[in-house]
């Protein structure tokens, strides 16, 4: 019973860190410039993400760009959306096979198929938390880099925006996820192993037939 419910904690982990990352994936607010300028009926908000780049203006207008080339992207750009696509992806093969492998669910057939679906739906999990912890970690970095750099100007320095953050928060959920699955179906493994049936001998009707012959010889 316990086990079911550590499982059911994992599943909803596990569907905050899918949406998470399907979300951080479309927010186009990766990194944020703010340039509030002379006058502050002029601010600007200028946020940058994967697909588009979107200004905001104090004034309530909003505008966004979507970017079309692929190959004119810097390559941690290239690099984060293949790796966040894949880890939406994964996630999502990781809910769909940990619902049959769920202890609370009747799916999946007998135990051992259950635990099996169990595993690799964990491993799913802890595969989609590193492909959404690389780029996440990839884009901090270079907006750290950038604005410590003396040479770019004020005016073109960006923070880690919210989409940042929501990767970082999301890949930790589905790689918590991922752990509690697969060690959960190790743990019940290795209880079978060391746990194992006795085997009962019982002697063959050879056997009985001899020692009955070897009692008729002291008659």
């Amino acid at each position: 019973m316990a086990s079911a419910s550590l499982q059911f904690f994992a599943f909803i982990l596990a569907l905050f860190g899918v949406l998470g990352d399907i979300t951080a994936t479309l927010l186009p607010n990766w990194k944020v410039n703010a340039d509030v300028g002379s006058n502050i009926i002029t601010a600007i908000t200028q946020m940058q993400g994967l697909w588009m780049d979107c200004t905001w203006y104090s004034t309530g207008m909003f505008s966004c760009t979507l970017k079309y080339s692929v190959l004119s992207l810097p390559i941690y750009i290239q690099a984060a959306r293949t790796t966040m696509v894949l880890s939406c992806i994964l996630s999502a093969f990781g809910i769909c096979i940990t619902t049959v492998g769920m202890k609370c669910t009747k799916l999946g057939g007998d135990t051992d198929s259950k635990s099996h679906a169990c595993f690799a739906g964990g491993v799913c999990f802890i595969l989609a938390g590193i492909f959404g912890l690389v780029p996440t970690s990839w884009y901090t970095r270079e907006i750290i880099s950038n604005f410590l750099d003396q040479t770019i100007p004020e005016s073109s320095k960006h923070e880690p925006g919210g989409a940042v953050y929501t990767g970082f928060i999301s890949a930790g959920f589905l790689l918590i996820a991922g752990v509690i699955f697969c060690t959960s179906c190790f743990k019940k493994q290795q209880g079978a192993w060391i746990y194992a049936p006795e085997r009962h001998h019982f002697p063959s009707a050879e056997q009985e037939s001899n020692a009955g012959y070897n009692l008729k010889d002291y008659v």
